[in-house]
């Protein structure tokens, strides 16, 4: 992906992993049931399942499967595993494998199934324990490639600077595959000061330029190693700054009273923390979202490309200039992506746009006029149909970008945000519809536009992009808003 869009990323990766796993899980009946054949003659229990398939065989076994794959979730197997060591996991795995046999043996006993063997048990066990540990060092083998290479990179702020703080920061760095970035520190001078330079680390910036340093910096999480006894209301504001941002928060304890906020457990070599987030969209939700991303914007490209081509070959036709107008946009954590779309306007069109500011007629940051002199005859027949934006379906392939989502804002927009709850739209990728296409879109102003993209994060849905959808199409034949 193009941006390395972490949570989206994890949320694929996850789910992927659990259906291997439980794949996993049938193989590795198949192999015992193999293993512990004798002669021509199956154990009762291998017989059990390789026999006639019966609606009750088949109930028991997916019951058997559903249990695995909840032991395994109860177990921590899916919790991120970038600061766990190779020997927790492989114990987590162990763990669970152990627990699941011995429900196994439970439901065998419950319903009369023949063959719960001690033999047959072991071997399964063993089997499965070895497979699901071997996928899990090959995954950390490959993902620690990618991100000694630069890939999946997980951006880190340390609020304080005591020895717990320089403690963690050493552990991140001490492990490049684990794909942390350590932005650097964050705090006051105090008596210690002198002893955390002598470390080698950085400060970034003081607790009072915090907020800035988040405003113009990519920053996926916040580390907050505090003295909570003597700065709990300094780091409570700055947990409640990170939530309005949309950035994770590591903390030691739940101290804080984070409301509307997602909380998630983490061990770092033993260590426990909880990340808090603010964000509406998670886990296997991201992974459907994306999922249906790929596949809609895909089949969109292909049934659009007749339109593609004939739109190109008139804007070039018709005007001088590109056929494609590429701007920088914000996108997710305010990474910068490049956005396309098909011109509308004149190829001079930006270094103008500041002579025309007094003409602008949304509030806020946006720059919109209605009878914009830039815009081409053409350029307002797609802009009115919105045939314009259909080349951002190459940045929703690409992963820039959501077929529903808050609208990809400029960074010159961007510069011009004056409040940081506002800036919470950026922790879920942009998207080419949201509720401020369907609800006016430039006939709206700019707070409720805001509102609406808080609202649609808070209350995301799978069914609501799908509504999204539908209320857009006859929002774009009627031209709601465009312009």
């Amino acid at each position: 992906m193009g941006m390395k869009i972490q949570e989206i990323l994890r949320a694929m990766m996850l789910r992927a992993l659990m259906l291997i796993d439980i794949l996993l899980l049938v193989l590795s009946f198949a192999a015992a049931v193999f293993i512990t054949k004798s002669g021509e003659r199956w154990t009762d229990f291998a017989s059990f399942l390789s026999t006639k398939v019966t609606v009750l065989r088949w109930i028991l076994f997916s019951i058997a499967l559903l249990m695995g794959h909840g032991i395994m979730v109860v177990s921590n197997l899916y919790q991120s595993k970038r600061l766990s060591t190779k020997r927790a996991e492989a114990l987590d795995v162990l763990g669970a494998m152990a627990l699941f046999t011995i429900c196994l043996w439970c439901e065998a006993k419950l319903f009369r199934v023949a063959g719960n063997t001690a033999y047959f048990l072991a071997v399964f066990w063993g089997v499965s324990t070895g497979l699901i540990v071997g996928t899990r060092m090959l995954l950390r083998s490959i993902l620690g490639t990618i991100r000694r290479r630069g890939g999946n990179v997980h951006c880190v702020l340390i609020l304080g600077t005591n020895r717990r703080a320089v403690d963690f920061a050493r552990q991140i760095e001490a492990k490049p595959d684990r794909g942390y970035r350590l932005l650097g520190f964050v705090d006051n001078a105090w008596s210690g000061t002198q002893e955390f330079n002598q470390s080698g680390f950085q400060v970034a910036c003081d607790l009072e330029g915090l907020p800035e340093f988040l405003r113009k910096n990519v920053v996926d999480e916040i580390a907050i190693y505090l003295p909570l006894r003597s700065f709990y209301e300094r780091a409570a504001e700055i947990a409640q700054l990170a939530k309005l941002h949309g950035i994770l928060v590591r903390l030691d304890t739940d101290i804080f009273d984070l409301k509307f906020v997602r909380h998630r457990a983490d061990a770092t070599n033993g260590v426990s923390h909880v990340i808090a987030s603010g964000l509406g969209i998670d886990g296997w939700q991201l992974l459907m979202k994306r999922t249906f991303d790929i596949v809609g914007s895909s089949i969109l490209l292909l049934l659009l490309s007749p339109l593609f081509f004939l739109v190109a070959a008139l804007i070039k036709l018709t005007s001088p200039g590109k056929i494609f107008f590429a701007q920088k946009r914000v996108g997710i954590n305010k990474r910068q992506f490049t956005m396309y779309k098909f011109r509308t306007m004149v190829p001079t069109a930006e270094s103008i746009q500041e002579k025309l500011a007094h003409l602008n007629e949304m509030s806020g940051p946006v720059f919109k006029i209605k009878n914009d002199p830039r815009v081409t005859p053409l350029g307002r027949i797609l802009r009115k149909t919105s045939i314009d934006e259909l080349p951002q379906l190459f940045n929703v392939l690409k992963g820039d970008m959501s077929l529903v989502g808050p609208r990809a804002m400029s960074v010159r927009d961007y510069q011009f945000f004056s409040e940081d709850w506002q800036r919470r739209r950026f922790s879920v990728p942009p998207g080419i519809t949201c509720l401020w296409q369907v609800y006016g879109r430039n006939m709206i102003p700019f707070e409720q536009w805001m509102a609406l993209d808080m609202q649609y994060i808070d209350r995301w849905s799978f069914w609501l992009d799908i509504k999204i959808l539908a209320m857009t199409i006859p929002a774009v034949f009627r031209g709601l808003g465009a312009g």
